[in-house]
């Protein structure tokens, strides 16, 4: 089981808060680290100093940091071109040495758009679907020929489909709760379907469904890397899990319920419950960026027995 780290910057955290947890992301032995893509603060938080851009912030991250992989859940569809994002992702990935992997989703939380005057349309999904095929094309298409497309959203005309990411295929990332069309999408584009903040029983069956659109679409099962995104709420105690569930204003029952809560031991049992699901990959949703002693807890009592396992 591999557990990676995802941060919700918006929230309340500039740049320098995320160099800090990516770096001791990577000291202390995870294997990625993953950020939201909002404008916004969300609940009661003051979002102070202010939003971060994901890409621009993953950019700075990809030259600081040398092992860990780097990504997005999920780049809203909304915030870019798909062109633009192309060369963006493309972009990073060669200053990161080939460490990255796009999430994609087509945006949902319609407030930040109008905070910052982007559009937000009603044909989200259909438009997700022309964007991956837009920017897997991009980067699939060999050095020296050129690239078209003409959909219903996006016009490409003899684009030189430059510049090409450092690795022969970036990690593409595709999730949700939807029953039909996400799991047709993921089975044609996605590398890794992802369900974000599930229960073991909604996750299974996802994950089922997911599986078989991938069949139907001509591919194994098994070609897809499935993966879970939970809150994480780790104490030595149950004081310590307390004081962590107070800090981000949470209930410890509620995030035992629907995270990743309690002591080292009942974080790993419900790890491997999620893992019997046929999850390989759990992001581990850290919304406390300056509680660094949760992750160093986290590396030296969950990692080590899953290590076991």
């Amino acid at each position: 089981m591999d557990l990676r780290i995802f941060t919700e910057p918006q929230q309340g955290a500039g740049y320098d808060t995320l160099l800090t947890v990516a770096k001791a992301t990577e000291d202390l032995g995870f294997d990625a680290f993953f950020r939201s893509d909002h404008y916004l603060r969300m609940g009661s938080a003051d979002g102070l100093p202010g939003p971060t851009d994901a890409w621009i912030t993953l950019a700075g991250l990809a030259r600081e940091t040398k092992r860990i992989r780097l990504g997005t859940l999920m780049t809203a569809g909304t915030f870019r071109l798909p062109g633009v994002l192309a060369i963006q992702v493309a972009q990073v990935d060669q200053m990161s040495g080939g460490r990255v992997e796009l999430g994609l989703g087509a945006g949902w939380f319609e407030e930040e758009h109008k905070a910052y005057g982007i559009p937000f349309p009603k044909e989200k999904f259909a438009r997700l679907e022309e964007q991956l095929a837009i920017v897997t094309g991009l980067w699939a298409t060999e050095v020296g020929r050129t690239f078209d497309f003409h959909g219903t959203y996006y016009q490409l005309n003899d684009s030189p489909a430059l510049p090409k990411p450092a690795q022969a295929k970036v990690p593409v990332l595709i999730g949700g709760h939807g029953a039909t069309r996400t799991p047709r999408l993921a089975a044609q584009y996605a590398d890794e379907f992802n369900i974000p903040f599930a229960s073991i029983e909604d996750s299974e069956r996802q994950f089922t469904r997911v599986k078989a659109a991938a069949e139907a679409a001509g591919r194994r099962a098994d070609d897809l890397v499935y993966s879970n995104a939970l809150v994480v709420c780790v104490g030595k105690d149950d004081a310590e899990v307390a004081r962590r569930a107070a800090a981000i204003g949470r209930e410890v029952e509620e995030l035992k319920a629907n995270g990743l809560a309690g002591s080292p031991a009942e974080v790993v049992e419900k790890i491997g419950k999620y893992e019997a699901t046929g999850s390989s990959r759990i992001y581990l949703q850290l919304l406390d960026l300056d509680d660094l002693d949760h992750l160093e807890l986290i590396s030296s009592t969950v990692l080590p027995q899953l290590n076991r396992a």
